[in-house]
């Protein structure tokens, strides 16, 4: 921690935390739009505005990652610092769309999305108030990954909706949220050579060491198979998803609400997480795809929001970490899950370490080409949903949308959420449009799809049985 003037004032201003660094990694090799996330949360109903924006201010007064910014170290301009301005006084836009077409107005919300922050020194959010067609309201919210993850931003939608109940309809307040520094400050101590820290670092060496994984392509055995032969390279392990531009788009594919209460329903029956459940669907996927390999990665978002100060202070806390399965066709479906389950929470216990550092030492020991990897893609399960946290409007529709900003730092990135108007599942692709295309987009989503539901309906089913039905 240092201390800074800015705009005249002394501030207290932090080090970029591990989960701060893998972004802004991202960027020097990115277009700097990459790091804008969209998003929008609209109710059919009737909005008095003027409420709304006391309760968004109020809400940047409770939020502090709302009110984060950042800033190059005078002294060194490869480090950056962050800190907090005391108060907001930007006004809120707001933005009549209601005699636009819908899409119209989405396709605009788009384009403000794609819009770059200004690194230092600036806000990193933007929040426009917004009138759709057929009577929807509600907010537009722009945010800087560096500042928000996705569990933050259904967090501050959440504290806006109840302080506008509790404002405009007397409604509880809701709690207090907890120190965004407070969260920073437990994150950099961990990593200031603690014994935590050198137990993960011996934990991933160990990890590392054990044997080399084996690249599974969402597209087949192609990419590796060519790999190899320019490489002159038969035994080769890893492969590179070759992307020249960094151009993306996103596909989203709506699961039904009654499907999506059936793979609830299992994962409650059988008590296992929806995220273990998904991860061996996935996996399968990956496997048939590439005749029947066991040897699995695939890289996981790890929240690390276990704690209370996790959870309600903010800011951005995923780590990506490569998940390995080696599962035997004779294995059931279910003690696949548990497989899973028992290697997450491997990673759970470890999962403050740098992700960055982590690839760092894995290219290091397997000696790995630049850009080269084990993993295709990776997956994020956000079980959080307003559905659950709003019972002051319950019986309001909802709509909630995520836009584009039109590029990407991964090939292929799924998020799988829960939709806010009847808590059935969307699975969204987000791809660079040089290396996936929207047509092996559905195909993998479909055969995701045939190998959870050939699952629940029998735990007991060998992975060997279900690639054969499948």
């Amino acid at each position: 921690m240092k201390e800074f003037k800015v705009n005249g004032v002394n501030l207290q201003c932090y080090p970029l935390t591990a989960a701060q660094r893998l972004h802004n990694y991202t960027i020097k090799y990115s277009p700097p739009q990459v790091l804008c996330i969209g998003s929008g949360l609209y109710l059919q109903s009737e909005v008095d505005f003027d409420v709304l924006k006391q309760a968004i201010y109020r809400s940047y007064e409770r939020f502090d990652s709302m009110r984060l910014r950042f800033m190059p170290d005078p002294e060194d301009e490869n480090k950056v610092y962050q800190y907090l301005v005391p108060f907001e006084d930007r006004d809120i836009e707001f933005v009549d769309f209601s005699s636009w077409k819908e899409e119209d107005a989405h396709d605009e919300m788009r384009r403000w999305t794609a819009i770059p922050f200004k690194r230092f020194h600036s806000p990193m959010n933007r929040v426009v108030m917004i009138k759709l067609p057929d009577n929807y309201n509600g907010i537009y919210l722009k945010v800087d990954h560096m500042t928000m993850d996705s569990s933050s931003l259904i967090g501050f939608f959440r504290d806006v909706l109840e302080i506008y109940c509790s404002l405009k309809y007397g409604t509880d307040m809701p709690k207090e949220m907890q120190s965004y520094f407070k969260a920073v400050e437990k994150d950099l101590a961990y990593e200031d050579n603690s014994a935590a820290r050198k137990k993960d670092e011996e934990f991933w060496k160990n990890e590392i060491a054990s044997s080399e994984p084996m690249y599974t392509d969402f597209t087949g055995m192609g990419r590796l198979l060519t790999q190899r032969r320019e490489n002159n390279n038969p035994t080769q392990r890893s492969a590179m998803v070759i992307s020249r531009s960094p151009v993306a788009a996103i596909s989203v594919y709506h699961l039904e609400k009654e499907p999506s209460e059936r793979l609830m329903q299992f994962c409650q029956d059988n008590n296992v997480p929806m995220a273990s459940l998904l991860l061996m669907g996935l996996r399968t996927v990956l496997s048939k795809f590439n005749d029947d390999e066991k040897d699995v990665s695939l890289k996981t978002c790890i929240a690390r929001r276990g704690t209370l100060l996790e959870k309600q202070s903010g800011g951005t806390r995923i780590h990506f970490f490569p998940l390995r399965t080696i599962m035997e066709p004779e294995m059931t479906f279910l003690d696949g899950i548990r497989m899973i389950q028992t290697e997450q929470n491997k990673i759970f216990r470890h999962a403050n370490f740098d992700p960055i550092e982590l690839t760092m030492m894995r290219n290091r020991y397997w000696k790995l080409s630049p850009g080269n990897s084990y993993e295709s893609m990776s997956l994020t399960y956000q079980p959080l949903s307003l559905k659950n946290n709003a019972q002051e409007v319950p019986d309001i529709p909802y709509k909630s949308y995520w836009y584009t900003n039109g590029v990407a730092g991964q090939p292929l990135y799924l998020t799988v959420m829960h939709r806010v108007e009847d808590n059935g599942l969307n699975f969204n692709f987000e791809y660079k449009v040089d290396a996936v295309t929207e047509h092996e987009m559905e195909y993998l989503y479909y055969y995701l799809c045939r190998v959870l539901f050939r699952g629940i309906e029998d735990k007991d089913r060998t992975i060997g049985q279900i690639l054969e039905m499948i």
